[in-house]
């Protein structure tokens, strides 16, 4: 029983805790190349957050991890077969229900640790944090804590090498071999400015890539998984850790 995980621990501890910091994991259902399981962004969401939670906790930082909601916004792979899809107007009322529920115990601080490219929670929490303004609701993507080419090197941002890398050191069970998998070769938007990151529309998963992957994963190994994990978990423990020792009424410097 891991005390910090809500769905591990019970009643007869939980109802003597004084936790300073809820962190809700969200992921998505949906294919990832050849090679990766359709829950590959909960399986990698879960086991990050949970080891960053476990730092943060023998640190003697009060946090609780709730279950992962382990379907997120998919409308761009809706044709993608058994790829499953919340509208942001259901996150938003999931969101809503679970920040009530964290508020009526007392529990006025959320992270909410986001592992899928398509959830964006911040006008979600801008509409939230209005109907509470008493709650402190903060969101992160872990997948952009860490400069990635630092370790790895082929570019990608689905199914790829870092994702391929990071389960097959996390659970290297679910990963099939790397010569059953698609090279992620994805087409780019004929117009540049969509290319840029400034300007965007939604990608259509279908016709941007065959395999629906996007980025070459042949080049990830176990070792490069083991050390994206472990400074993506130092990044998380710290700003968990910096969430339940900060003051809310003296936050900013």
């Amino acid at each position: 029983m891991r005390s910090y995980i809500l769905s591990e621990t019970n009643w007869k501890f939980v109802k003597e805790q004084d936790y300073q910091l809820a962190v809700l994991p969200w992921g998505a259902t949906e294919a990832h190349n050849y090679h990766l399981p359709y829950g590959t962004d909960n399986f990698e969401t879960d086991v990050l957050v949970h080891e960053s939670a476990r730092i943060a906790w023998e640190q003697h930082a009060k946090v609780v991890v709730l279950p992962t909601i382990p379907v997120g916004v998919n409308t761009g792979q809706a044709d993608i077969k058994l790829t499953l899809n919340l509208h942001p107007g259901t996150q938003q009322s999931i969101l809503k229900d679970i920040v009530e529920s964290l508020f009526n115990h007392g529990i006025i601080k959320l992270l909410i640790v986001n592992g899928h490219g398509g959830n964006d929670f911040k006008q979600m929490i801008r509409e939230v944090g209005r109907q509470f303004p008493d709650m402190f609701i903060s969101t992160c993507n872990w997948f952009q804590s860490v400069d990635k080419g630092t370790i790895f090197e082929n570019e990608g941002d689905h199914a790829d090498e870092m994702e391929t890398s990071l389960m097959m050191y996390t659970w290297p069970e679910l990963v099939l071999p790397l010569d059953q998998a698609g090279n992620g070769t994805a087409k780019k938007f004929r117009i540049d400015e969509l290319n840029e990151r400034w300007a965007w529309t939604e990608r259509k998963w279908s016709r941007t890539t065959s395999d629906t992957g996007i980025g070459n994963p042949k080049k990830a190994t176990r070792e490069k998984g083991e050390k994206y994990f472990k400074e993506v978990t130092s990044k998380l423990a710290n700003l968990m850790i910096g969430l339940i020792t900060t003051d809310l009424e003296d936050i900013y410097q």
